[in-house]
């Protein structure tokens, strides 16, 4: 009986993006980014459907181009980041659409509230960098409710609707460094 050895994988921050956006106005779209994010992949030999994910971010390094903005979005009405200082997704199953997609069921926890979703899974393919690194690139996108963690803070506007969108569209650009 053989058995399969494990492959670690490691997020390569200087080549991702985990990237968010939200109607404002309910007119157009923000965006932001967080800049402060780490992963750990394993996999069995190079088979993804395998994979055991488990990421983090710190909600603190959220970047939307706006400083009171992202004053507001660390604050108590958002992310509280001086109460809870990460935002994690633990990864449970991968399933196979076709050749290049996939779609990723797993445990997001944001304020200490933990619920299953799904992400779509683009896997772009491996390739060796200049260095010999055995790098992974991949494109998850999905969307969820931020009340759904308790991300209430709103205001109306006087036209009807609201300031912020409670839909959240996540995409992430993502390359993984599979570890010696």
């Amino acid at each position: 009986m053989s058995t399969t050895e494990k492959t670690k994988w490691a997020i390569d921050p200087a080549h991702s993006e985990i990237a968010f956006k939200v109607k404002h106005l309910m007119i157009t779209n923000v965006k932001g980014v967080f800049k402060d994010f780490s992963a750990r992949v394993t996999t069995s030999g190079d088979d993804y459907l395998t994979s055991d994910i488990e990421f983090t971010l710190h909600p603190s390094s959220v970047d939307t181009g706006a400083t009171d903005r992202d004053k507001h979005l660390r604050s108590a009405d958002f992310f509280d980041v001086d109460k809870y200082d990460r935002i994690s997704f633990s990864g449970k199953k991968t399933e196979k659409s076709n050749q290049e997609n996939y779609i990723l069921q797993g445990d997001l926890t944001i304020k200490d509230v933990t619920k299953p979703v799904k992400l779509n899974v683009e896997f772009a393919g491996v390739m060796k960098d200049p260095w010999g690194n055995e790098k992974a690139g991949y494109t998850l996108t999905g969307k969820i409710n931020r009340k759904d963690w308790g991300l209430n803070w709103n205001a109306a506007l006087e036209a009807g609707g609201v300031l912020v969108s409670d839909e959240v569209v996540i995409n992430c650009d993502v390359q993984l460094v599979k570890q010696s």
